[in-house]
């Protein structure tokens, strides 16, 4: 689960734990997941923490590992870490802030998708969610182009997980929510 400090990612954590998952969290603050999974495992859920910044291929790769490693399989890869930025209009777009958003939410979802679907290929069992936008089917004015652009893309990324992998009983599916 990346994003997992917070929002739809530590909520995405919380069910799945609650349902039975041991839930790999991940995210950028390990402070932050640390404390999560605490409140995780003290409601008796099984959670553990992997700090890890999704717009690093090499990190992902190796926290991935790591991953099937101990467990030996990932049943359940939700991406959820996503972020926009205050300098998201034509106006103020910087190289920067559109780098970040394109870096974090559609290289980030590829990175750890790309990681982990040749152990379900192995398996031929697994699902993906990604946790998209309403922005990712509708072009919102406030979201922004970068945001917009990423968006568009991880619903189309999901699309091609699907047509590509259905036969090695993979699935995919993106959510879009509008404004949380």
């Amino acid at each position: 689960m990346t994003g997992a400090g917070s929002g739809m990612g530590l909520s995405g954590a919380q069910h799945l734990a609650a349902a039975g998952a041991t839930v790999i969290m991940s995210g950028r603050r390990a402070d932050v997941l640390e404390r999560e999974a605490d409140a995780i495992r003290k409601a008796g859920g099984k959670a553990e923490v992997a700090a890890l910044d999704v717009s690093n291929a090499s990190l992902v790769q190796d926290v991935a590992q790591s991953i099937l490693a101990r467990h030996g399989k990932v049943d359940i890869l939700v991406n959820s870490a996503g972020l926009n930025h205050p300098q998201r209009f034509w106006r103020n777009q910087t190289v920067a802030s559109w780098d970040l958003v394109i870096r974090v939410n559609l290289d980030g979802t590829f990175y750890c998708t790309h990681a982990v679907l040749p152990s379900m290929r192995t398996r031929k069992d697994g699902l993906v969610i990604n946790i998209s936008s309403w922005a990712g089917k509708y072009t919102l004015a406030m979201a922004g182009a970068a945001y917009n652009g990423s968006k568009h893309a991880v619903v189309a990324l999901t699309e091609t997980i699907n047509m590509e992998e259905c036969g090695h009983g993979i699935r995919a599916c993106a959510l879009c929510p509008a404004e949380v």
